[in-house]
């Protein structure tokens, strides 16, 4: 017999987002008051951090409630700058629960080198990302970083956006906060691979059975 998930509690979902905004602060993922985390309440409502406030000195009541349009229904001050890139991943991938934009700077460096080879290198990132997708640049806290989601959020949980930083999604905020682990540190091995020398990737036949799997993994 099976039983349907438990879902956290708005102070459990307030809690989870407060921890891994200061973890990412912690690991240097974050400065000051960059990035954003979101996560779905039900009934239309959606958790997300404030604007201007340091992550690291982030409480669980300086969280925004905000309708599926950004208009805010409980908290005070002002939701996210990056509002609206939110609102569009969360459009777009109903099967989805959370958002996490962080600002990772190994990954922010390798976007701005496109001569870097990226995929078809690590296996771990085939099965896990599937393949690091750069978004092209857009201007930070605006439509068009929002705009520039479309045919990229809807096929990955995953993305570097050019200049800027990263954008995972989830199950959970554990869940999107783990991509943004996986996409920094395959940032940092490639980084240092290409440093050395150019990187051997892996065989045609070996990248097509790991995408397979992963392909599989999300069915």
């Amino acid at each position: 017999m099976s039983f349907p998930a438990i879902r956290p509690s708005e102070d459990e979902l307030r809690r989870h987002i407060v921890d891994y905004c200061q973890l990412m602060h912690h690991k240097g993922y974050l400065a000051a008051s960059d990035g954003n985390v979101s996560v779905r309440l039900g009934n239309g409502r959606i958790l997300i951090t404030p604007s201007g406030v340091h992550k690291g000195f982030l409480r669980p009541e300086d969280l925004i409630i905000v309708n599926e349009h950004g208009h805010v229904l409980e908290g005070d001050g002002r939701p996210s700058g990056e509002i609206a890139m939110h609102l569009t991943a969360l459009a777009r991938r109903p099967d989805v629960q959370a958002v996490v934009h962080a600002h990772p700077p190994t990954c922010i460096a390798v976007s701005l080198l496109r001569h870097l080879r990226l995929n078809g290198i690590l296996p771990e990132v085939i099965l896990s990302v599937g393949t690091i997708e750069i978004v092209p640049y857009a201007r930070p806290i605006s439509e068009d970083l929002a705009a520039s989601l479309e045919g990229h959020i809807d096929r990955h949980d995953a993305l570097i956006l050019e200049r800027h930083g990263t954008i995972t999604v989830g199950r959970s905020v554990h869940h999107a906060y783990a991509l943004v682990e996986r996409l920094e540190h395959a940032a940092e091995v490639l980084r240092l691979a290409h440093a050395i020398g150019k990187p051997v990737p892996l065989p045609d036949a070996e990248i097509h059975a790991l995408t397979e799997l992963y392909e599989r993994s999300r069915a």
